[in-house]
């Protein structure tokens, strides 16, 4: 057991579910953007829609959405913050079944019009469990650094970018892959042990048949 398990993340309060949670949810939709983001529609199930505003849950995804990690003195500001920087943010209420209680989605459009949508779940002491990225089924914890490669689906691609990261001297601790249809776009979801350079995915980018790469760091706890 890690020791923030037991006394929780460092964080703006009032609730590690409800707040720190959910900026680490909108952490990754950050990170996935890559630009600042102009408009986002964020849906709210269970009791992130039940309890959410009064615990600041808002608050945190906006937070989280424009780049503020869980301690950030700024996130009781950040509704007022985005407006004054362009971000136009708005919410909703959905009930969903088969999900966990305390889950968002998150549909943001960045400055140059590319789109991202995030859907997971703070699933307690402020971690995070993100199940899907752009429709397609993901397992993301944030607790290591991951790479996501979105490419076509044909045969090769995947030993290139794993005899890459072996011949960078960076160790895979999990890998998943995930796509709608065989032979369309496939995501692959590499977590590393350690950290990455952000130069990495620019060359990722460069293999045949690659459309993109996005570097997760591992969050703030």
């Amino acid at each position: 057991m890690h020791v923030f398990d037991i006394i929780g993340p460092v964080m703006i309060g009032p609730s590690s579910s409800h707040t720190a949670g959910a900026v680490r949810l909108g952490n990754v939709a950050h990170a996935m953007l890559k630009e600042p983001p102009v408009r986002g529609v964020i849906t709210l199930c269970g009791s992130f829609a039940k309890t959410g505003r009064g615990h600041g849950t808002d608050r945190a995804l906006t937070a989280g959405i424009m780049g503020m990690r869980p301690d950030d003195t700024r996130i009781r500001d950040s509704l007022r913050l985005a407006q004054e920087q362009g971000f136009a943010v708005s919410f909703c209420r959905e009930e969903r079944d088969g999900v966990h209680p305390n889950t968002a989605i998150l549909q943001v459009e960045g400055a140059s019009g590319h789109t991202v949508t995030v859907e997971g779940a703070s699933i307690g002491g402020g971690s995070i469990c993100v199940t899907k990225l752009n429709g397609m089924p993901v397992e993301i914890s944030g607790e290591s650094t991951t790479v996501l490669v979105l490419h076509e689906d044909v045969p090769g691609v995947i030993a290139a970018v794993t005899n890459f990261l072996a011949a960078c001297g960076l160790n895979i601790a999990a890998f998943r892959m995930s796509h709608h249809e065989k032979g369309e776009l496939a995501l692959m979801s590499i977590e590393l042990d350690g950290d990455a350079p952000d130069s990495l995915c620019q060359s990722v980018e460069n293999f045949a048949n690659v459309r993109s790469c996005t570097l997760l760091h591992a969050l703030a706890r």
